[in-house]
């Protein structure tokens, strides 16, 4: 469909692209992946026809359709949500004024029998089929279908454009490229401004679409769901492979251990043949074996070994100081825009230590709490920080805040004071800009350069509560898994709001989910979460099913279940953190007791005689500690998931 041969890409002498040759099939789902800088976002624009390249061609047939989503993209004002959204079918507002025009021909004709009067009748005919084929009898309800898909809300169609945030007004430019049904769909970061229901919902309306799809994501999972192919730009070179994210992952390694090998093998056999030829070249005996030995190197094929891309994101967040136990306490929690209600009566409790993630459908309040927690946004009721509590921010547009005519050592230089200023080049050297590239303007950037260059100005003062609001946009996965595990290692409190799966997993352990104006803590990882979000749903359409009597008894007692006070949140969260302590205590006495069990095992069953009769005592006792202890252990799982099951109420 798409036909990509000897594209070049260069900038004053840097070769960002070099001689790519690749075809896009029918049907393919491509995930266009490499660092920061290497190159994505340029060859979308290339094969989207916004940008030249220096050099070579790119072509595909006339008839071929395009659906490009930027990551920057321009938006109008003037229209509501739907009819913003209706846009989409221009083509088939045009095929249907293009029918009533020829229809208004016919019925003013009278020459029924001239070849003219039936090139209309056969031109009619082929563009019913065609608006039938387009689906233009159903345009709203397809429009309707793909906004709500994409997190929208009934009421939301009728409101004006202008009201919504840039992130949603993305969603309205996402939906109208969905519903174009172009034959290839390229998508720059198209889950950026989604949350993870309407990313679930995107990926299984690219699996299932008819069309070709290259899309460039930094959210492993997603790409792993939608991709069966993978292209990797390093260093100005592709390398294709036909697996998903994950699978690539693994043939490159193969890949490259391979070319390892092959590349170690053949410089040995060089080496044996040079040192043959040096050894025996002046021995008269020895002439035609050395003629034939130089013969063969000049015929051999190098193996080559890919070049690597070294560049290594190195990210260490500063001690953390010492604060309270309790990092944040909210009670009776509210806060509105206007009339908008956006949280009603929450109660909020973190700990120090903990690390947290909000979740939850865009427009629920994720940042707004975020915001309010650091201060910017007033409230009602009663929210405190605790002792000696030092907030680092990464805001949601911090990127975007850079002033873009500064240079990159400027931008940190202005802002760092005391000893950090001698450290400056090291610490842009740790994320990546090093030696000429500090003085590249912040206007030329990609997205997740600006990213990095926003998190360095994060470092510059050490925290002991970082707050992140979407700090994985842009940044490409092997970034994102460095800084992952930096927030892994960081020893303070650590609140992230983010929709990207693979990032959340294994990096929290509570999740606050906001949905209907309140806050709910769910106890564990993100996929626990979302588990148990399916469950709830399951448990949404059984009560469906009942009548309207059950439903308001139900709702009665899940209203007053859910109404647990302030203090008995907290000493729900103070008995589970007793519990799984104890629960880790019994968990270390099983391993000691099983290893000295297995250890006399040993001794028992050998050959040897046994000199010690009191050993058979030994075993006997440790297999009785055993049992009472195991016994112990499921108790206390018991009561967690008791305690547990109190805490979701």
């Amino acid at each position: 469909m798409i036909s990509v041969d000897q594209l070049c890409v260069s900038f004053g002498g840097f070769d960002l692209l070099k001689d790519l040759c690749f075809l896009v099939n029918p049907k393919d789902r491509i995930g266009l992946v490499g660092k920061n800088g290497a190159g994505k976002s340029t060859l979308l624009k290339i094969l989207a026809g916004k940008q030249p390249p220096s050099s070579g061609f790119v072509s595909a047939p006339k008839d071929v359709t395009i659906g490009y989503l930027p990551q920057h993209m321009p938006l109008f004002d003037g229209r509501t949500v739907m009819d913003e959204t209706l846009t989409a079918f221009e083509h088939i507002h045009f095929m249907e004024g293009e029918i009533a025009r020829l229809n208004q021909q016919l019925a003013d004709r009278t020459d029924y029998e001239s070849d003219e009067y039936m090139n209309l009748i056969s031109r009619v005919t082929e563009l019913n089929e065609r608006f039938h084929l387009f689906g233009g009898h159903n345009i709203e309800e397809e429009a309707e279908k793909t906004l709500l898909g994409l997190g929208f809300l009934r009421k939301d169609f009728t409101r004006q454009t202008n009201e919504f945030s840039g992130g949603w007004r993305m969603r309205i430019e996402l939906a109208k490229i969905l519903l174009r049904r172009p034959d290839v769909f390229l998508l720059d970061e198209p889950t950026n401004h989604l949350d993870i229901e309407s990313i679930q919902w995107l990926e299984n309306f690219l699996k299932d679409y008819n069309g070709s799809v290259v899309l460039v994501s930094h959210d492993k999972a997603f790409l792993d769901n939608v991709t069966n192919r993978t292209i990797e730009i390093s260093l100005g070179r592709i390398y294709d492979y036909k697996a998903n994210y994950s699978r690539y992952v693994e043939l490159r390694t193969e890949r490259r251990e391979q070319q390892l090998s092959a590349y170690r093998n053949q410089q040995k056999m060089i080496q044996e043949t040079e040192d043959f030829i040096e050894r025996f070249r002046y021995k008269a005996t020895k002439a035609v074996q050395v003629q034939s030995r130089i013969k063969q190197l000049d015929k051999i094929e190098r193996v080559e070994v890919d070049e690597e891309d070294y560049s290594r994101l190195n990210i260490s967040f500063p001690p953390a100081p010492r604060s309270g136990n309790v990092i944040v306490e909210a009670k009776e929690f509210s806060k509105s825009f206007g009339d908008l209600m956006v949280i009603d009566d929450a109660d909020l409790i973190i700990e120090r230590g903990q690390k947290i993630a909000f979740v939850g459908k865009n427009g629920e309040g994720k940042t707004t709490m975020a915001r309010v927690i650091k201060g910017e946004l007033d409230y009602r009721g009663s929210l405190k920080l605790g002792h000696n509590v030092r907030i680092g921010y990464f805001a949601q547009n911090q990127a975007a805040l850079l002033d873009e005519d500064k240079t990159i050592l400027d931008t940190i230089d202005e802002i760092a004071v005391g000893d950090v200023r001698t450290k400056i080049r090291d610490i842009l050297g740790a994320f990546m800009f090093s030696g000429e590239d500090v003085e590249k303007k912040v206007k030329v950037l990609s997205g997740g350069e600006r990213t990095r260059l926003a998190m360095v100005k994060l470092l510059l003062e050490p925290v002991n509560f970082l707050i992140l609001d979407e700090p994985t946009n842009h940044l490409d996965i092997r970034t994102k898994e460095i800084l992952k595990k930096a927030l892994i290692d960081f020893d303070g409190t650590l609140l992230v709001v983010s929709h990207d799966r693979e990032f959340l997993d294994g990096l929290v352990n509570i999740v606050y989910e906001f949905t209907n104006k309140k806050i709910k803590q769910h106890l564990g990882g993100i996929y626990e979460f979302l588990q148990r979000k399916n469950l709830e749903s399951l448990k949404e359409l059984e009560k469906k099913q009942t009548s309207k009597e059950n439903k308001e008894t139900a709702a009665e007692k899940t209203t007053e279940a859910s109404k647990l006070s302030y203090e008995e949140q907290k000493e729900i969260n103070r008995n589970i953190n007793k519990i799984e302590k104890d629960i880790s205590r019994k968990e270390d006495r099983i391993a000691t007791l099983e290893e000295k069990i297995a250890n006399l095992d040993k001794k028992l069953s050998g050959q040897e005689t046994i000199d010690d009769p009191s050993l058979f005592d030994q075993y006997d006792n440790l297999k009785k500690e055993l049992s009472s202890v195991m016994d112990e252990w499921e108790q206390h799982h018991e009561e967690l998931e008791k305690w547990t099951e109190m805490k979701t109420w």
